[in-house]
């Protein structure tokens, strides 16, 4: 390996690709496997077991796969899977999974976490997502397709944040977030849709009004979430993101914000 800092200390038993790149004083246990074009850059610390795909980067001072801050945790074996494409800036941390949430801490792809974003144990990030600085998730969070949770912003334990929604910076997440959505506050609080982000993804006209006339019945009308998930059934055409929207509220087990 020809990338490899002199300070660098790499377990023996660690499994690095041959172009992966590892920058001064950064240090790789045993169990951890990284894959071809990833770029560790300096005083990084990575602990196993977790496995890193390709073509990912790691800013100085970030803290991947430590174990969890659980206090039920006493050693037993969990991981952190780690997709493609993601960039970790400065002092992010990332803690490997719990037996009680399934041993897994995993991330997907092509995600963005800016400086000292925190994920915690047993957390699921998908693709596409974006965590400002400082964003932080408590354990068994998951964050769905295309979201992007504020600076500063909190989110708590088994909470869910749905596709292309949009947390503001500094807010409190108690329940789910609402997929297409502007959510932000202390308690947060539904804006309604997303419509710049949407956009931006590719969504037309047509689709943004769609979403936004199930939006009008979740938020402005006098309906209760179960009154206005019917509501939406009866008047509102069932494109793919409608059906959607209501699998995610019926499939809430803390309760949306609205």
């Amino acid at each position: 390996m020809k990338d490899v800092h002199s300070t660098a200390i790499i377990h023996p038993e660690a499994e690095l690709a041959e172009d992966v790149r590892v920058g001064p004083y950064s240090v790789i246990s045993a169990g951890v496997r990284i894959g071809k074009g990833t770029e560790v850059g300096s005083h990084v610390v990575i602990e196993g077991p977790t496995a890193i795909g390709e073509n990912n980067r790691f800013f100085s001072f970030g803290s991947i796969g430590q174990v969890p801050q659980d206090l039920k945790f006493h050693g037993e074996r969990s991981e952190l899977i780690i997709g493609n494409n993601n960039v970790f800036r400065e002092g992010v941390t990332i803690h490997r999974g719990t037996q009680g949430g399934g041993g897994k801490t995993t991330i997907g792809n092509n995600n963005f976490f800016m400086a000292t974003a925190h994920v915690a144990h047993d957390c699921q990030i998908r693709d596409f997502v974006i965590m400002a600085n400082a964003a932080t998730l408590a354990g068994h969070v998951t964050i769905e397709e295309h979201a992007t949770v504020g600076a500063f912003s909190g989110i708590h334990q088994f909470c869910r944040v749905g596709k292309h929604a949009f947390i503001g910076g500094y807010s409190v997440i108690t329940k789910d977030v609402l997929p297409f959505s502007k959510t932000v506050g202390n308690r947060a609080h539904c804006y309604g849709t997303n419509p710049v982000g949407l956009r931006r993804q590719g969504f037309t006209r047509e689709t943004l009004a769609v979403i936004k006339q199930a939006f009008r019945l979740l938020l402005q009308s006098k309906l209760n979430t179960s009154q206005a998930i019917e509501a939406i059934e009866r008047e509102v055409p069932h494109n793919p993101e409608i059906v959607y929207l209501i699998d995610f509220i019926r499939s809430s087990k803390r309760g949306i914000i609205k």
